[in-house]
């Protein structure tokens, strides 16, 4: 494409790479202060307070009609459920090992593709598909052995995830991404605020641990989540997502030296090495989509 400009794309992408697991290990911080609730509160609210102003500024459209706001609102619930279970997940479970077990989502993501969509996946893609989830296998192994059943949240954080990323495929090109998620935590707060209502024993938005230096790293946690996947979406407005796939990778080791620094985690051998396959069959679709993107189809047959 003539507007593309990679390495602004690559820098972007970096930042979401950065900026993501930081956000997650100071919710991780949080987690024995605050209520999972309230962080994912703070995390959509800080995300609508941000983006509806600024597409107000920037005179954006906003999404209308009944079945983009479906959408929208289904896009919602599963980012809910995905963000509270990762910060469940959080509590139990090292930083790096819980983002090396959500990373299944892109063979989930292949699958659901290939399943619902019909998209075409030949043997080589569903073999690695078949090596990354023993990888992840491999990573969960030695968490269910130390925390048991909570080292299988992150795999609904995948779940999650895979139809977040469905059903922001079908209406992205409809849908500014700024408004997108702008209203779509408004949503969350009006999912949210009646959940709180319904179940008080949940402690769903539990605040009072929401004061001093905490009430900062928690503002600080939401505007780096909300300014994270803006930098994704943004990046790929600058560089194809060939180009981009292979960096999300860099979130693993990314989340390995945050982990180190702040919490002194780090992978065992059997969880390490998981990752290391995990990763490496991540990468070997990508290549695989690369070379398939660049093999010259055959023309078609003309019509006498």
């Amino acid at each position: 494409m003539d507007g593309d400009r990679p390495y602004l794309g690559i820098l972007l992408m970096l930042g979401f790479c950065v900026l993501a697991p930081l956000g997650d290990a100071i919710a991780k911080l949080l987690g024995g202060v605050l209520s999972v609730g309230a962080l994912v509160a703070v995390r959509f609210g800080a995300q609508a307070v941000t983006l509806l102003p600024l597409a107000g500024l920037l005179r954006l459209p906003f999404p209308s009609g009944r079945r983009i706001l479906l959408l929208i609102a289904l896009r919602t619930v599963l980012h809910i459920l995905g963000i509270g279970l990762m910060f469940t997940a959080l509590r139990f479970l090292p930083l790096a090992d819980a983002l090396a077990i959500a990373f299944v989502m892109p063979f989930l993501l292949l699958l659901a593709g290939w399943l619902f969509l019909g998209e075409e996946v030949g043997p080589h893609r569903l073999g690695a598909c078949a090596v990354g989830f023993v990888g992840t296998l491999m990573v969960i192994q030695p968490n269910f052995v130390e925390s048991g059943w909570t080292a299988l949240l992150p795999l609904g954080v995948a779940v999650a995830f895979v139809g977040f990323m469905l059903v922001t495929r079908t209406i992205a090109k409809q849908v500014d991404p700024v408004t997108m998620q702008g209203v779509s935590g408004l949503m969350a707060l009006a999912v949210l605020g009646p959940l709180a209502l319904a179940f008080p024993g949940w402690d769903i938005l539990f605040f009072d641990g929401l004061g001093g230096s905490n009430l900062a790293l928690v503002l600080l946690m939401a505007v780096l989540g909300t300014v994270a996947h803006l930098f994704m979406t943004w990046s790929l407005r600058f560089a194809p997502s060939a180009t981009l796939a292979p960096m999300q990778y860099l979130e693993i080791p990314i989340a390995t030296i945050i982990g180190w620094l702040i919490f002194k985690d780090l992978p065992n051998g059997l969880a390490a090495l998981g990752i290391c396959v995990t990763v490496a069959a991540g990468l070997y679709i990508i290549l695989r989509e690369r070379a398939i993107a660049r093999t010259p189809r055959p023309p078609a047959p003309e019509v006498p």
